[in-house]
């Protein structure tokens, strides 16, 4: 490669960094981008793509189930697994070429190797020509994250998967396990559930989706189990036995082990930074159990090196990595830039129902110890939802009782992974209840719910 001089950096790329490649260029940098495996990342070519993808595929599916309801008819109707990898497959493989596609038209240099920071703004890349010695003056380190394998429940590809075989399936599960009810998790047993595999979430906190608002968490529950999934909260696996074509998974459930078997076990059990091999102790940057310590501008306290993403902790979401992409390339060109707060980043988790929120759960409000008003609103009380058949569900909203600040939404029900931004972008406008009353909500439409759960707030609610 003959230029190795550049203004930045970008070590991964997955929606953290070739974003922040895309607004770099975008700003006048000459930008280099360093991807091992995939551009796109994880997130495009092994996650949240392909996930909604096939779990739109188990939609369509559960729809066909009830046709009669709408007043039609579907007979002999299945479905074919591997057709449904390959569409999802296909999804992530027309996006993952549009990332490369968008870095050429920004004039990007993409680098294909594993990169390692030596110091001085230097990064040597391992490609399969050799190593280069690229020079930057500033390196954005967004390396993304991997899934957490608990000792023993290690994943085998064939009876033990993570999220990767999940998506790829070598065969359909009868009997399954998933261990770990985040939003991977839970959009995993959603998916198989759906398409009749006997399935069983473990977790081992109180509840399922154990982020979420407590109220939410129980309406989730109580819709999975109404769908002929298996909930057992407050409980632990402990070790796997594994023989041929069956796993004995040792659970604990109120102190007492025992024994149950199932075909196939999925382990959701969180994430850890791909922090290894990087270089990035040796040069001062601090990291603690697998992510690296920013400030609230992702600097990591050595000079000139940022970290985004999963690799800079909690919320792992693609939409905070892109942000802070984008804040990170307009701070190295010398443009003013907001931090990225994690409490007006919405979580989305794509099961069925949906579930989606914003901001304050009410336990987290009271512990603040605020004064809050809140209201609901059932998705039994709205008309789009009985005409779209999707009458299970809830909005429920959050103020401060003495300023009208709107501290957080939750919702539950079909499509709130679309409704929740309203919300959001409430929050970045800092709106007040009054703000949000008088707003005109078009009819007929889901986010009349939005409307009246701020309306029930203040008692005020119409329609219920």
């Amino acid at each position: 490669m003959a230029d190795t001089q550049f203004d930045m950096i970008i070590i991964g790329a997955g929606p953290g960094g070739y974003v922040c490649a895309i607004r770099g260029a975008q700003n006048g940098l000459k930008i280099a981008i360093v991807e091992r495996e995939h551009l796109g990342g994880i997130c495009l070519n092994w996650g949240c793509i392909p996930t909604k993808a096939m779990l739109r595929s188990s939609e369509v599916f559960h729809l066909m189930e009830r046709a009669k309801e709408f007043g039609l008819t579907a007979d002999k109707f299945g479905y074919d697994l591997d057709a449904v990898v390959k569409r999802s497959r296909g999804v992530a493989k027309q996006l993952s070429g549009g990332v490369g596609h968008l870095l050429k038209k920004n004039k990007v240099t993409v680098v294909m190797g594993a990169a390692k920071l030596a110091g001085n703004g230097k990064v040597v890349v391992i490609t399969d020509k050799g190593e280069e010695t690229l020079t930057g003056k500033s390196i954005v380190v967004a390396t993304g994250a991997r899934a957490r394998e608990l000792p023993g429940l290690e994943a085998d590809g064939e009876l033990v998967w993570t999220y990767k075989h999940a998506l790829n399936p070598p065969r359909m599960p009868k009997k399954l396990l998933v261990i770990g009810s985040g939003a991977i998790g839970i959009e995993f047993a959603s998916f198989y559930n759906t398409l009749g595999t006997d399935t069983t979430v473990v977790e081992v906190m109180d509840r399922v989706l154990p982020v979420e608002d407590a109220e939410i968490s129980k309406l989730a529950k109580k819709q999975f189990e109404k769908q002929g999934m298996k909930i057992m909260e407050k409980s632990m696996v402990k070790k796997l036995d594994r023989t041929k074509g069956k796993v004995t998974a040792h659970i604990e459930v109120k102190g007492k082990v025992e024994q149950f078997e199932f075909d196939t076990v999925i382990s959701a059990v969180g994430i850890v930074g791909n922090v290894e091999g990087l270089g990035m102790e040796e040069q001062g940057i601090k990291i603690d159990r697998t992510h690296v310590i920013t400030d609230e501008f992702c600097h990591t306290g050595v000079d000139g090196v940022f970290a985004i993403g999963d690799i800079a902790g909690a919320p792992w979401l693609a939409h905070k990595a892109s942000h802070e992409g984008v804040m990170v390339a307009d701070l190295v060109a010398g443009k003013h830039a907001h931090p990225v707060k994690p409490e007006s980043i919405a979580g989305c988790t794509y099961c069925h129902p949906q579930v989606a929120s914003v901001g304050m759960t009410e336990a987290k409000a009271k512990e603040a110890g605020l004064d809050i008003k809140v209201g609901r609103f059932p998705f039994i009380g709205n008309g789009k939802a009985i005409a779209l058949g999707e009458p299970e569900g809830l909005v429920k909203t959050i103020f401060d009782a003495k300023t009208g600040e709107l501290l957080g939404a939750h919702m539950i029900g079909a499509e709130v992974t679309e409704l929740i931004q309203g919300y959001v972008i409430g929050r970045q406008l800092e709106t007040t209840e009054q703000d949000l009353m008088q707003t005109v909500f078009p009819h007929p439409t889901l986010s009349e719910m939005m409307h009246e759960s701020v309306l029930d707030a203040y008692g005020g609610a119409i329609h219920f």
